[in-house]
């Protein structure tokens, strides 16, 4: 199998991603633009560590900017929104 020849100044990923603020919106994008670039080396295991960069970065925003609310609480919204689509009914 040949190695196929990659630039030596990149590391995980290939496209330039802006660093977020961690506590911030900006550090989400961020981890949501690593998944896309994993996505497109159709990198698996690295698109989950990114997923659970994703669920780290909004906890420490909602730690942040809401404290009183957990990720618990977005999951039940989640769950609600999920069946509001499913049933087809808002």
């Amino acid at each position: 199998m040949a190695k196929e020849k990659q630039p030596t100044n990149i590391g995980y990923h290939l496209t330039e991603i802006p660093k977020g603020q961690v506590g911030e919106s900006s550090k989400i994008l961020e981890e949501v633009l690593e998944l896309q670039d994993a996505e497109q080396q159709d990198a698996k295991i690295m698109q989950l560590v990114e997923l659970s960069d994703i669920i780290g970065s909004i906890a420490l925003y909602m730690e942040k900017h809401h404290p009183s609310t957990t990720i618990d609480d977005l999951i039940i919204m989640a769950r609600i929104t999920r069946r509001a689509f499913e049933n087809g009914r808002r």
